[in-house]
């Protein structure tokens, strides 16, 4: 190869020549190859720096610290925070102070626009053999009460969305941190050989925060979340755009070449072997993805169970990605994100006013898809590998905001989870008599997700990568296992 008169090559050593030849092209090749078929290959008794020294985070799924009870984990999220007095959570005592001034003290709130107590304008009926209290928003959903642990006393830092949102996906009320769907396809790759690890179903409401919400932070790029449509078009171009696909693989074949280059001259670089790794997943998911859209083969009856066929709008959609959630699962992608679908102009679930309104058709949107996924999870025996978990970043106040609204609660809220182990039919910790804050259980974000790891097999002090002088986690310094929801 011709170089200029300045340029002089640097002798390389045996030391040098093995570290480049594992850091190079070749070695993302190995990585295709220890992903796909070995898929659960690690070196015992290292930590999760340690395999990442040696690669293991980027070149396939490492051995689970203890037996996992879930392969997959579906989070659907609701984004802008449900009521809890209005779903999961009843209390009997804001129907008989409704519009009085409220009982307790208020903590600040986020637009200063407090009004009265603020009874719960549904219904709260008993499901299942369980009698598990849920409202009548959700009564599809109550139809599977037996597989839903309602954890009642979720608590948060942040009452503000943006925030609240990059710590629930991430961790740390700020951006820049590594997703749970990252940690979680990082410390376990994928059993797809043909799809990513983790992928966000967008139903058309990207959260505040925006897509940090899904990123990679300091992992490999290649653990970041690949966003779907509905339509299952990916936000990345993944369409052939050769007549011919053998142009198409010439084009990667060149792009390996230049990088086998440039690792043999200047060393591994992350920024290019992600790149060159995410070109290549998205070059198999070229018929992956419409495989995977093609519900064709799909019964009607599996079609209209999800609400393939219902009226309203947010209803098709959303069980569009509930279905194609069950497909991925079945396909091995280890973490699979719901967003909302836009409803009638509906600011997400964030409803400071027209709570009436907006709380139903949001609801309306959801209900339907979900209970269908559980039971089509159920009985195609999906459940007990799959982990199902229902939020958002915060709750709302017990009070009224203006007259007809409810602010940002953050100090107790619910959320629930199924499949996996979970104790079914049961509730976890409890909010006082306004559903204001939590005061039985309190659990954490961070005590959610080292439960979501320790099913998936992971030790969350032990997953860990070094970065910025110190062993980061998911989990920071803190969670804990919640146990007691676990069989």
């Amino acid at each position: 190869m011709a170089h200029c008169g300045r340029f002089q090559a640097t002798p390389m050593t045996r030391r040098d020549m093995l570290r480049h030849g594992v850091t190079g092209f070749g070695a993302m090749a190995l990585a295709a190859m220890v992903g796909d078929c070995a898929f659960a290959r690690a070196i015992p008794g290292l930590s999760g720096s340690e395999l990442a020294g040696v690669g293991a985070g980027q070149i396939g799924a490492t051995l689970p610290h203890h037996a996992a009870r879930a392969k997959s984990i579906i989070f659907l999220y609701m984004d802008g925070g449900p009521s809890q007095v209005d779903t999961f959570d009843p209390k009997p005592r804001l129907t008989v102070e409704n519009g009085k001034p409220f009982g307790m003290k208020m903590e600040a709130t986020q637009f200063d626009n407090n009004g009265n107590t603020l009874g719960s304008p549904w219904k709260f009926r008993r499901y299942g053999q369980s009698g598990l209290a849920i409202s009548d928003l959700f009564p599809h959903v109550g139809t599977c009460a037996d597989e839903l642990c309602v954890v009642r006393s979720m608590t948060s830092p942040f009452s503000e969305h943006t925030n609240a949102n990059y710590f629930l996906h991430t961790g740390l009320g700020l951006s820049g941190r590594p997703s749970m769907g990252a940690w979680m396809s990082y410390g376990l790759g994928s059993v797809a050989q043909n799809l990513p690890a983790f992928v966000v179903l967008n139903g058309g409401l990207i959260p505040p925060g925006g897509l940090a919400c899904f990123g990679s932070g300091f992992l490999s790029a290649t653990h970041q979340g690949s966003i779907f449509k509905p339509s299952g078009e990916a936000v990345a171009n993944i369409r052939p755009t050769e007549p011919d696909p053998s142009l198409q693989r010439d084009k990667l074949d060149l792009i390996g070449q230049l990088d086998r280059q440039f690792a043999e001259r200047l060393g591994r670089n992350d920024a290019v072997e992600s790149a060159i790794a995410n070109y290549e997943t998205a070059y198999r998911m070229q018929s992956a993805v419409p495989e995977l859209m093609d519900i064709s083969n799909e019964t009607e009856e599996t079609k209209s169970l999800y609400g393939l066929d219902a009226e309203f709008e947010g209803t098709r959609t959303y069980a569009m990605q509930c279905l194609v959630a069950r497909r991925l699962v079945e396909r091995g992608v280890r973490f699979i994100e719901l967003t909302c679908p836009a409803v009638n102009g509906n600011d997400r679930w964030d409803q400071h006013s027209n709570l009436l309104k907006s709380h139903e058709s949001n609801a309306l949107a959801v209900d339907q898809p979900i209970a269908g996924l559980l039971k089509d999870l159920r009985r195609r025996g999906l459940m007990e590998d799959t982990l199902v978990v229902w939020g958002a970043e915060f709750g709302r106040t017990p009070f009224a905001q203006g007259s007809n609204g409810r602010d940002h609660n953050p100090f107790g809220y619910t959320m629930w989870l199924a499949g996996a182990g979970v104790r079914g039919g049961t509730t976890y910790g409890a909010t006082d008599e306004y559903g204001y804050h939590a005061v039985e259980n309190p659990v954490e974000v961070h005590d959610l997700h080292a439960t979501m790891l320790h099913v998936l097999g992971i030790d969350h002090t032990r997953l860990t990568v070094p970065f910025g002088g110190r062993e980061m986690r998911l989990t920071d310094v803190h969670g804990k296992v919640i146990h007691d929801i676990l069989t």
